[in-house]
C-alpha cells in the first residue's frame, strides 16, 4: 500500500474528531447551560445531527486550503447525496398523521389479539413487527413509524431510563438486520445486491429467515426481561398512549390511500433523487391543501437527519486508503467480526461498498462482510443510515434531551450478541 497523502492523513484525523464529538454531544449541551454567553454554539455543537456535517465542512476548507478550492468543490460533487435525500423524503412523508394514523391502526389491531397486556403487546409489535416491514418499506421508514409511535406510547410514561435505553437498543439491532429479507430495503444490501446479483430468493435463503428470528428472540428477551414494569405502566396512562386522547377525526381513506401511494412512490424510485424529490414536493404542495388532516411536518428533524448522513458520505470518502486494506486483509470468518465492530465506527453501507469494488471476493466472504455490517448497526448512532432518524425523534424522552452513546452501546450488546449467534451458528 502506498503511503498516504496529506489530505488522506488529515481526513483520517477529522473523522476520528468526528467520532470524538458524537461521545461528547452531553458535555456540550453541558456548557450551554454553564456558558450562557455562547449558548447557541454549544447547543449547536451538541445536536449530534450536527457533528458530521460540520466536521464535513472543515474537511472541505481543510482540501480548498491544501489543493485549491476547485478540487474541493470537485470533490464534493463527486460524492453521493442519494442516501441523505432519500431518508429526508422518506422521513417526511412516513411521519404524517395520514400514514402514522393507519399504522397506528393496524398496531392496536394486532396488539388486541394478542394474549398480552395491552402496552407489553404494543412495545413487542413496534420492535418486531415494525422492523421486519422495514423489508419492504425501507429501513429509515420503518425506523421513523416505530419510533413515532413508541414516542408516542411508551415514552408517554414515566418509563425508567434504563428501559428507555434497552428499548432504544432493541429498536436500533432490529432495524439494521429487520430489512435483509428483500434486497433493496437496508442500505449496506443495497450497496452490493446489484453488484453481486442477490436477488430476493438469495436474501431469503441466506440473510431473511436468520434476521426474522433474531428479531423475534430481542423484542420477545426484552418484554420479558422488564415485564414488571411494562405492567405497571400500562396503568398510568390510556393504553393509545400520550397524554391525552386524540379526539380529531380521522382522516378520510382516500387520503390516507393517497399518502401511502407517495410513500411506495419514493421507495420505488429510491435511486432516482429526481423523482423521488419531485414526488416530494408535490406532497409537500398535497399536505399544505389538506392541513386540517395533518400535524406539523418533521421537516426540522429531517433536515438535520440528512446533514449527519450527507457529512458522513463527505468523511468517509476519505476513509478508503485505510478501511479498505484493513478488510481484504480478513477471511471470511474474521470479516464479520470485523466488519461488526468496524460498524461501530463508520456507517456500514460504506463497509458493504468498499467490498463491493473490490473483484474477485468469495460468496463466503460477501455474505461474512454484510452480515457483520447489518449485525453491528445497532450499535452508535452513525452506525446505520436510519439511526439518526430515531434519534431526532426520541432524544427529547430522555434525560437532558440527549442519548448518551455509551449507554446506547451497552443497552446495543446484547441484541447485537443474538444477532451475531444468529448469522454465523444457524
Amino acid at each position: 500500500m502506498s503511503s498516504p497523502t496529506a489530505l488522506q492523513i488529515a481526513g483520517a484525523a477529522l473523522f476520528a474528531l468526528a467520532l470524538v464529538h458524537t461521545f461528547s454531544t452531553r458535555f456540550f449541551e453541558h456548557l450551554a447551560h454553564t456558558r450562557p454567553r455562547h449558548a447557541g454554539l454549544w447547543h449547536l455543537l451538541g445536536e449530534v445531527e450536527v457533528v458530521f456535517g460540520f466536521w464535513a465542512a472543515v474537511l472541505v476548507l481543510v482540501m480548498a486550503a491544501l489543493a485549491g478550492p476547485a478540487q474541493a468543490v470537485a470533490y464534493v460533487e463527486g460524492r453521493n447525496f442519494t442516501e441523505p435525500m432519500f431518508v429526508f423524503a422518506i422521513m417526511v412523508i412516513a411521519a404524517t398523521r395520514p400514514v402514522l394514523q393507519l399504522a397506528g391502526g393496524l398496531v392496536q389491531t394486532l396488539a388486541r389479539a394478542l394474549p398480552l397486556p395491552r402496552l407489553t403487546a404494543l412495545v413487542w409489535l413496534l420492535l418486531a413487527g415494525v422492523p421486519l416491514l422495514g423489508s419492504f418499506i425501507t429501513e429509515p421508514a420503518a425506523m421513523t413509524l416505530a419510533a413515532l409511535m413508541l414516542r408516542d406510547t411508551l415514552f408517554a410514561r414515566p418509563a425508567s431510563q434504563r428501559l428507555k435505553y434497552a428499548v432504544l437498543g432493541v429498536l436500533f439491532v432490529n432495524i439494521s438486520i429487520g430489512g435483509t429479507l428483500t434486497p433493496f430495503a437496508a442500505p449496506p444490501v443495497l450497496m452490493v445486491a446489484g453488484v453481486w446479483q442477490w436477488d430476493m430468493a438469495f436474501m431469503l435463503q441466506h440473510f431473511g429467515w436468520k434476521a426474522a428470528l433474531a428479531v423475534l428472540v430481542n423484542a420477545s428477551g426484552l418484554v420479558r426481561l422488564f415485564g414488571r414494569e411494562l405492567r405497571a405502566l400500562s396503568s398510568v396512562a390510556s393504553p393509545e398512549g400520550g397524554s391525552s386522547p386524540d379526539t380529531r377525526p380521522p382522516a378520510p381513506a382516500l387520503l390516507v390511500a393517497v399518502h401511502l401511494l407517495f410513500l411506495v412512490g419514493v421507495v420505488v424510485f429510491a435511486h432516482h433523487p429526481p423523482v423521488f424529490i419531485g414526488l416530494l414536493l408535490f406532497f409537500l404542495g398535497l399536505s399544505a391543501a389538506y392541513e386540517r388532516h395533518q400535524d406539523p411536518l418533521i421537516l426540522r428533524e429531517a433536515l438535520l437527519v440528512a446533514f449527519f448522513l450527507a457529512g458522513l458520505v463527505v468523511l468517509g470518502g476519505q476513509q478508503q486508503w485505510w478501511l479498505q486494506p484493513l478488510l481484504m486483509g480478513m477471511d471470511a470468518q474474521a470479516v464479520f467480526y470485523g466488519a461488526t465492530a468496524l460498524t461501530a465506527l463508520t456507517d456500514n453501507a460504506a463497509l458493504t461498498y468498499l467490498g463491493s469494488l473490490v473483484p474477485g471476493l468469495s460468496d463466503e466472504f460477501k455474505i461474512a462482510l454484510v452480515a457483520g455490517a447489518v449485525t453491528g448497526g445497532g450499535l452508535t448512532v452513525v452506525a446505520n443510515a436510519p439511526n439518526p432518524a430515531g434519534v431526532a425523534i426520541l432524544r427529547g424522552q430522555f434525560s437532558d434531551g440527549a442519548i448518551a452513546p455509551l449507554k446506547l452501546l451497552l443497552a446495543a450488546l446484547a441484541p447485537t450478541a443474538v444477532a451475531a449467534a444468529a448469522f454465523r451458528l444457524l
